[in-house]
């Protein structure tokens, strides 16, 4: 296999608590704690979670946004852990980001093609005649009018601004885009038009996503490959159908039992877990998800589990961290 586009090799991002009058780190909260991952060219790697388990921490850490504890972090065969800020400008143009809401991340008081026009202008990429050509096909690729140029962003509702995120993503010409819960602020009625989107520029663009959501729903209708994240580590990477059909970590049982189905006849067996997730400031020991596992054990409460291939699997690539097979 060729070398990944992008590379996550034990990364941690732990947060320090600051209390005192010299606001001394009294500890720390653990949002991503030895996580390892990788995309290759050409695909999605879905990212899964609860709320709070450091999903979103983890994609700004990869966008470069937030500065790594320890771990390294390659994009495009270079290591960008501890590249400064001018050495890693080159390579901001291959990666991109779209947030989550994309109200608070569009400039309220610049218009449309400022926006979009950015970019180019900290890149100082082709003149402004040039450039409005390429703001206007950015805008056709999403689905917006040529007129939205001199428009605010509150003039537009929320998938329509979404959408202008999502252009702006792409000025660069990007080979990466880490998508943060791109739909999640959106109405069910927009989430299918928007990932759709997201499809067809893969396709025409030959993009790779990073796609972060809680929603396993709609990381299916995106993903290739899936991880599932909790309390800041992964406790599951599969190919995305065999992680649907036979899911081998309780968390992950508990997430796809989670997904509504439309027929109301067909009635399933749930995994229901009991409490809520520990804090990342105070995590259990052992394994971080024996306080809510319906299955565990003595052993558990000890020992932290390795993330292993699973032999009974049958597909290649399906790791899971559990000390058992369920």
């Amino acid at each position: 296999m060729s070398a990944p586009l992008l590379e996550v090799n034990n990364l941690k991002v732990h947060f320090p608590i600051r209390s005192g009058v010299f606001l001394k780190a009294q500890g720390y909260c653990k949002a991503v704690d030895d996580v390892s991952l990788y995309v290759a060219e050409g695909e999605t790697l879905g990212l899964v979670g609860e709320s709070g388990c450091g999903k979103t921490t983890l994609g700004r850490t990869a966008a470069k946004l937030i500065k790594p504890t320890a771990g390294s972090i390659r994009f495009d065969n270079k290591t960008l852990t501890n590249c400064s800020e001018r050495k890693f400008r080159p390579h901001r143009r291959n990666l991109q980001m779209i947030f989550q809401d994309p109200m608070e991340s569009l400039n309220a008081q610049h218009t449309v093609g400022n926006i979009l026009e950015e970019p180019l202008v900290i890149h100082k990429i082709g003149t402004h005649q040039s450039r409005q050509k390429k703001l206007l096909e950015a805008l056709d690729q999403v689905g917006l009018s040529q007129n939205s140029l001199k428009r605010f962003p509150f003039e537009f509702s929320g998938g329509q601004r979404q959408r202008i995120g999502i252009a702006r993503a792409l000025m660069l010409n990007p080979k990466l885009i880490i998508c943060d819960e791109p739909v999640s602020a959106l109405d069910v009625s927009i989430q299918g038009q928007v990932l759709n989107l997201l499809l067809d520029l893969q396709q025409t663009r030959k993009l790779s996503y990073l796609f972060i959501a809680h929603n396993l729903a709609v990381v299916k209708h995106m993903a290739d490959r899936i991880a599932v994240m909790y309390l800041g580590k992964i406790v599951e990477s599969a190919p995305a159908e065999k992680l649907y059909i036979s899911p081998k970590h309780p968390y992950t049982r508990a997430l796809i039992d989670a997904i509504p189905t439309a027929d109301p006849r067909k009635r399933k067996q749930r995994v229901l877990l009991q409490g809520t997730p520990p804090s990342p400031i105070d995590p259990p020991s052992g394994c971080p998800f024996h306080t809510r596992c319906p299955y565990a054990r003595e052993i558990c409460k000890k020992e932290i589990p390795l993330l292993r291939n699973t032999a009974s699997a049958g597909a290649k690539e399906h790791t899971v961290s559990c000390h058992f097979d369920l």
